[in-house]
Protein backbone atom coordinates (compact mmCIF):
# COMPACT_ATOMS: atom_id res chain seq x y z
CA UNK A 1 0.00 0.00 0.00
CA UNK A 2 1.20 3.44 -0.94
CA UNK A 3 1.54 5.92 1.99
CA UNK A 4 -0.51 9.62 1.57
CA UNK A 5 0.60 12.34 3.00
CA UNK A 6 0.51 12.72 6.52
CA UNK A 7 -0.89 15.87 8.23
CA UNK A 8 -0.75 17.32 11.67
CA UNK A 9 -3.30 17.56 14.32
CA UNK A 10 -3.79 20.53 13.98
CA UNK A 11 -4.76 20.31 10.36
CA UNK A 12 -7.59 17.98 11.06
CA UNK A 13 -10.80 20.41 11.62
CA UNK A 14 -14.36 20.49 9.64
CA UNK A 15 -16.49 17.85 8.12
CA UNK A 16 -14.64 14.45 8.80
CA UNK A 17 -17.55 11.97 7.64
CA UNK A 18 -17.00 8.53 8.98
CA UNK A 19 -16.89 5.49 5.67
CA UNK A 20 -19.92 3.43 5.23
CA UNK A 21 -18.04 -0.24 4.53
CA UNK A 22 -19.60 -0.98 1.09
CA UNK A 23 -20.43 -4.96 1.17
CA UNK A 24 -21.38 -7.21 -1.70
CA UNK A 25 -24.25 -9.77 -1.01
CA UNK A 26 -21.89 -11.90 0.53
CA UNK A 27 -21.03 -9.24 3.16
CA UNK A 28 -17.45 -8.90 1.95
CA UNK A 29 -15.41 -5.55 1.32
CA UNK A 30 -16.37 -3.93 -2.12
CA UNK A 31 -13.34 -2.13 -2.61
CA UNK A 32 -14.46 -0.53 -5.66
CA UNK A 33 -17.91 0.95 -4.30
CA UNK A 34 -15.36 2.20 -1.53
CA UNK A 35 -13.32 3.93 -4.06
CA UNK A 36 -16.52 5.30 -5.52
CA UNK A 37 -17.43 6.68 -1.76
CA UNK A 38 -14.46 8.35 -1.06
CA UNK A 39 -14.37 10.25 -4.15
CA UNK A 40 -18.20 11.22 -3.74
CA UNK A 41 -17.33 12.69 -0.34
CA UNK A 42 -14.50 14.98 -1.56
CA UNK A 43 -16.73 15.67 -4.32
CA UNK A 44 -19.22 17.07 -1.32
CA UNK A 45 -15.96 19.31 -0.04
CA UNK A 46 -15.14 17.35 3.02
CA UNK A 47 -12.33 17.89 5.18
CA UNK A 48 -11.11 14.53 5.92
CA UNK A 49 -11.88 11.11 5.95
CA UNK A 50 -12.53 8.31 9.13
CA UNK A 51 -12.72 4.60 7.66
CA UNK A 52 -13.17 1.87 10.28
CA UNK A 53 -15.33 3.99 12.83
CA UNK A 54 -18.88 3.19 14.30
CA UNK A 55 -20.38 3.96 11.17
CA UNK A 56 -18.41 1.82 8.66
CA UNK A 57 -19.07 -0.94 10.80
CA UNK A 58 -15.51 -1.64 11.84
CA UNK A 59 -16.29 -3.62 15.06
CA UNK A 60 -17.15 -6.24 12.61
CA UNK A 61 -14.31 -5.79 10.38
CA UNK A 62 -11.00 -8.66 10.76
CA UNK A 63 -7.74 -7.06 10.63
CA UNK A 64 -7.02 -7.92 7.39
CA UNK A 65 -10.36 -5.93 6.11
CA UNK A 66 -9.63 -3.00 8.64
CA UNK A 67 -6.53 -2.43 6.82
CA UNK A 68 -8.10 -3.72 3.48
CA UNK A 69 -10.53 -0.81 4.01
CA UNK A 70 -8.26 1.94 5.35
CA UNK A 71 -5.18 1.57 2.79
CA UNK A 72 -8.20 1.64 -0.17
CA UNK A 73 -9.00 4.80 1.63
CA UNK A 74 -5.90 6.56 1.57
CA UNK A 75 -4.82 5.37 -1.84
CA UNK A 76 -8.07 7.18 -2.87
CA UNK A 77 -7.46 10.12 -1.07
CA UNK A 78 -3.89 10.93 -2.60
CA UNK A 79 -3.07 12.87 0.56
CA UNK A 80 -5.54 15.56 -0.27
CA UNK A 81 -7.47 15.25 2.85
CA UNK A 82 -6.61 14.07 6.39
CA UNK A 83 -7.63 9.73 6.95
CA UNK A 84 -8.21 8.95 10.63
CA UNK A 85 -9.07 5.45 10.98
CA UNK A 86 -11.02 3.55 13.51
CA UNK A 87 -10.08 1.41 16.17
CA UNK A 88 -12.68 -0.49 18.15
CA UNK A 89 -11.83 -3.46 20.20
CA UNK A 90 -11.61 -4.69 23.60
CA UNK A 91 -8.09 -5.15 25.12
CA UNK A 92 -5.01 -3.22 24.94
CA UNK A 93 -3.09 -5.65 22.88
CA UNK A 94 -5.90 -6.04 20.28
CA UNK A 95 -6.06 -2.44 20.15
CA UNK A 96 -1.95 -2.27 19.40
CA UNK A 97 -2.14 -5.43 17.00
CA UNK A 98 -4.57 -3.29 15.04
CA UNK A 99 -2.50 -0.05 15.34
CA UNK A 100 0.00 -1.72 14.01
CA UNK A 101 -1.60 -3.28 11.40
CA UNK A 102 -2.58 0.30 9.83
CA UNK A 103 0.80 1.94 10.91
CA UNK A 104 2.89 1.66 7.12
CA UNK A 105 -0.76 3.18 5.72
CA UNK A 106 -0.18 6.71 6.34
CA UNK A 107 -2.71 7.44 8.16
CA UNK A 108 -3.01 10.82 9.89
CA UNK A 109 -4.51 9.81 13.41
CA UNK A 110 -6.20 6.67 15.26
CA UNK A 111 -10.03 7.05 16.27
CA UNK A 112 -9.49 4.86 19.23
CA UNK A 113 -12.86 3.80 22.01
CA UNK A 114 -12.15 3.02 25.35
CA UNK A 115 -12.42 -0.77 25.91
CA UNK A 116 -16.43 -1.86 25.67
CA UNK A 117 -17.33 -4.86 26.97
CA UNK A 118 -19.82 -4.43 29.66
CA UNK A 119 -16.31 -3.49 32.47
CA UNK A 120 -16.01 -0.43 33.32
CA UNK A 121 -11.91 0.64 33.62
CA UNK A 122 -10.44 3.14 36.17
CA UNK A 123 -9.06 6.68 35.23
CA UNK A 124 -5.16 4.92 35.69
CA UNK A 125 -5.97 2.00 33.47
CA UNK A 126 -7.30 4.34 31.02
CA UNK A 127 -3.99 6.38 30.88
CA UNK A 128 -2.18 2.88 30.49
CA UNK A 129 -4.43 1.44 27.80
CA UNK A 130 -3.44 4.51 25.38
CA UNK A 131 -0.61 5.36 26.76
CA UNK A 132 0.49 1.47 25.39
CA UNK A 133 -1.31 1.93 22.02
CA UNK A 134 0.73 5.09 21.26
CA UNK A 135 3.87 3.91 22.48
CA UNK A 136 3.71 1.13 20.06
CA UNK A 137 2.51 3.04 17.57
CA UNK A 138 3.43 6.61 17.03
CA UNK A 139 0.23 7.77 15.48
CA UNK A 140 -1.66 10.60 16.97
CA UNK A 141 -4.75 9.55 18.59
CA UNK A 142 -8.40 10.92 18.81
CA UNK A 143 -10.84 9.27 22.00
CA UNK A 144 -13.74 7.81 20.45
CA UNK A 145 -15.91 8.90 23.63
CA UNK A 146 -18.81 6.57 23.55
CA UNK A 147 -19.10 3.91 25.85
CA UNK A 148 -21.92 4.53 28.19
CA UNK A 149 -20.76 2.15 30.99
CA UNK A 150 -16.70 3.49 30.31
CA UNK A 151 -17.76 6.60 29.75
CA UNK A 152 -14.46 8.92 30.11
CA UNK A 153 -15.41 11.72 32.51
CA UNK A 154 -14.01 15.31 31.10
CA UNK A 155 -11.60 15.73 34.34
CA UNK A 156 -9.83 12.20 32.87
CA UNK A 157 -9.90 13.23 28.57
CA UNK A 158 -8.42 16.52 29.98
CA UNK A 159 -5.46 14.58 31.60
CA UNK A 160 -5.09 12.19 29.09
CA UNK A 161 -4.54 15.09 26.38
CA UNK A 162 -2.08 16.46 28.87
CA UNK A 163 0.20 13.29 30.19
CA UNK A 164 -0.23 10.96 27.06
CA UNK A 165 1.89 11.88 24.40
CA UNK A 166 0.06 11.68 20.72
CA UNK A 167 -3.35 11.87 22.46
CA UNK A 168 -4.23 15.35 21.17
CA UNK A 169 -8.02 14.86 20.77
CA UNK A 170 -11.61 13.58 21.75
CA UNK A 171 -14.59 12.81 19.93
CA UNK A 172 -17.66 13.14 22.62
CA UNK A 173 -20.97 11.36 21.46
CA UNK A 174 -23.84 10.60 23.36
CA UNK A 175 -25.49 13.63 22.65
CA UNK A 176 -23.70 15.09 25.96
CA UNK A 177 -23.18 18.70 24.59
CA UNK A 178 -22.71 19.89 28.20
CA UNK A 179 -19.00 17.98 28.13
CA UNK A 180 -18.24 18.62 24.51
CA UNK A 181 -18.74 22.76 26.03
CA UNK A 182 -16.30 22.35 29.29
CA UNK A 183 -13.84 20.28 27.21
CA UNK A 184 -13.43 23.04 24.52
CA UNK A 185 -13.45 25.46 27.08
CA UNK A 186 -10.95 23.60 28.74
CA UNK A 187 -8.72 22.13 26.43
CA UNK A 188 -5.47 23.27 25.09
CA UNK A 189 -4.82 25.31 22.42
CA UNK A 190 -3.10 21.91 21.00
CA UNK A 191 -5.73 20.02 21.29
CA UNK A 192 -8.65 19.16 19.21
CA UNK A 193 -12.44 18.61 20.03
CA UNK A 194 -14.96 16.93 17.72
CA UNK A 195 -18.61 16.65 17.82
CA UNK A 196 -20.56 13.51 17.68
CA UNK A 197 -23.61 14.65 18.28
CA UNK A 198 -26.16 14.01 15.12
CA UNK A 199 -29.38 16.36 15.93
CA UNK A 200 -26.90 19.27 17.24
CA UNK A 201 -24.13 19.97 15.25
CA UNK A 202 -24.94 23.57 14.58
CA UNK A 203 -25.13 24.52 18.75
CA UNK A 204 -21.40 22.21 18.60
CA UNK A 205 -19.78 24.14 16.21
CA UNK A 206 -21.61 27.55 17.83
CA UNK A 207 -20.07 26.16 20.56
CA UNK A 208 -16.48 25.97 18.93
CA UNK A 209 -15.60 22.27 18.28
CA UNK A 210 -13.20 21.67 15.93
CA UNK A 211 -14.80 19.71 13.54
CA UNK A 212 -17.64 16.80 13.65
CA UNK A 213 -16.91 13.05 13.13
CA UNK A 214 -20.64 11.76 13.23
CA UNK A 215 -22.82 9.53 11.27
CA UNK A 216 -25.26 12.51 9.49
CA UNK A 217 -21.98 13.02 8.07
CA UNK A 218 -22.05 10.19 6.00
CA UNK A 219 -25.91 10.58 4.98
CA UNK A 220 -25.15 14.28 4.11
CA UNK A 221 -22.11 15.19 3.40
CA UNK A 222 -22.67 18.44 1.60
CA UNK A 223 -25.38 19.85 3.58
CA UNK A 224 -22.70 19.27 6.59
CA UNK A 225 -19.93 21.02 4.95
CA UNK A 226 -22.13 23.69 4.51
CA UNK A 227 -23.24 24.13 7.87
CA UNK A 228 -19.62 24.18 8.75
CA UNK A 229 -19.05 27.01 6.70
CA UNK A 230 -21.70 28.62 7.44
CA UNK A 231 -20.85 29.30 11.29
CA UNK A 232 -17.64 29.98 10.29
CA UNK A 233 -19.06 32.51 8.66
CA UNK A 234 -20.78 34.05 11.71
CA UNK A 235 -23.79 33.57 9.47
CA UNK A 236 -26.03 32.11 12.53
CA UNK A 237 -29.16 32.80 10.55
CA UNK A 238 -28.63 30.54 7.61
CA UNK A 239 -26.83 27.92 9.72
CA UNK A 240 -30.00 27.84 12.10
CA UNK A 241 -32.45 27.53 9.22
CA UNK A 242 -29.81 24.66 7.42
CA UNK A 243 -29.37 23.26 11.18
CA UNK A 244 -33.38 22.76 11.13
CA UNK A 245 -33.51 20.54 7.97
CA UNK A 246 -30.91 18.22 9.17
CA UNK A 247 -32.44 17.80 12.25
CA UNK A 248 -35.67 16.67 10.15
CA UNK A 249 -33.34 14.49 8.34
CA UNK A 250 -31.70 12.95 11.80
CA UNK A 251 -35.15 11.98 12.69
CA UNK A 252 -35.98 10.11 9.57
CA UNK A 253 -32.45 8.21 10.28
CA UNK A 254 -32.73 7.74 13.91
CA UNK A 255 -33.02 4.35 15.08
CA UNK A 256 -31.43 0.87 16.17
CA UNK A 257 -30.73 0.28 12.43
CA UNK A 258 -29.46 3.70 11.50
CA UNK A 259 -27.07 2.50 10.02
CA UNK A 260 -29.09 0.85 7.53
CA UNK A 261 -30.96 3.96 6.96
CA UNK A 262 -28.18 5.37 6.39
CA UNK A 263 -26.75 2.92 3.34
CA UNK A 264 -30.00 3.77 1.80
CA UNK A 265 -29.46 7.44 1.85
CA UNK A 266 -25.83 6.99 0.43
CA UNK A 267 -27.71 4.59 -2.32
CA UNK A 268 -29.72 7.59 -3.29
CA UNK A 269 -26.87 9.83 -3.73
CA UNK A 270 -25.74 7.24 -6.27
CA UNK A 271 -23.57 5.79 -4.24
CA UNK A 272 -24.64 1.82 -3.78
CA UNK A 273 -22.81 0.40 0.09
CA UNK A 274 -25.10 -2.24 0.29
CA UNK A 275 -26.41 -3.31 3.72
CA UNK A 276 -25.18 -3.82 7.36
CA UNK A 277 -23.40 -6.99 8.23
CA UNK A 278 -25.84 -9.31 10.00
CA UNK A 279 -28.60 -9.45 12.17
CA UNK A 280 -28.79 -5.48 11.77
CA UNK A 281 -32.72 -5.22 10.32
CA UNK A 282 -32.99 -3.68 7.40
CA UNK A 283 -34.28 -0.25 6.74
CA UNK A 284 -38.27 -0.40 6.91
CA UNK A 285 -40.31 0.91 4.06
CA UNK A 286 -41.25 3.31 5.88
CA UNK A 287 -37.56 4.33 7.19
CA UNK A 288 -37.16 4.27 2.91
CA UNK A 289 -39.89 7.00 2.30
CA UNK A 290 -38.90 9.22 5.39
CA UNK A 291 -35.14 9.71 4.32
CA UNK A 292 -36.14 9.86 0.75
CA UNK A 293 -38.40 12.83 1.79
CA UNK A 294 -35.87 14.08 4.15
CA UNK A 295 -32.93 14.18 1.33
CA UNK A 296 -35.46 15.46 -1.48
CA UNK A 297 -35.88 18.60 0.71
CA UNK A 298 -32.44 19.19 1.94
CA UNK A 299 -30.54 18.29 -1.39
CA UNK A 300 -32.79 19.17 -3.74
CA UNK A 301 -31.72 18.23 -7.28
CA UNK A 302 -28.62 16.93 -6.02
CA UNK A 303 -29.97 13.72 -5.53
CA UNK A 304 -28.95 11.40 -7.98
CA UNK A 305 -30.68 8.28 -8.92
CA UNK A 306 -33.50 6.61 -7.36
CA UNK A 307 -32.07 3.27 -4.97
CA UNK A 308 -33.86 -0.02 -4.15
Amino acid sequence: MSKQKVFQPQDINGILPPLATPFDSDENVDAAVLRREVQYMLEQGVHGLVPGGSAGEGYTLSVDELRQVVGTTCEEVAGRVPVVAGVIVNSTRQAIERSKALADLGVSALQITPVHYIYKNDDEAMIRHYGAIQDAVGIPIIIYNVIPWNYLSVDLLLRMMREVPGVYGVKQSASDVKSLADLIMRCEPGNRIYAAIDALLYPTFALGAHGAISQILTAAPGPCVELWKLVQAGDHMSALALHTQLLEMWNAIAGDNRLSVTKYALALQGVPVGSPRAPMAPASGQQKENIRQALAKILGDRMLQPAA
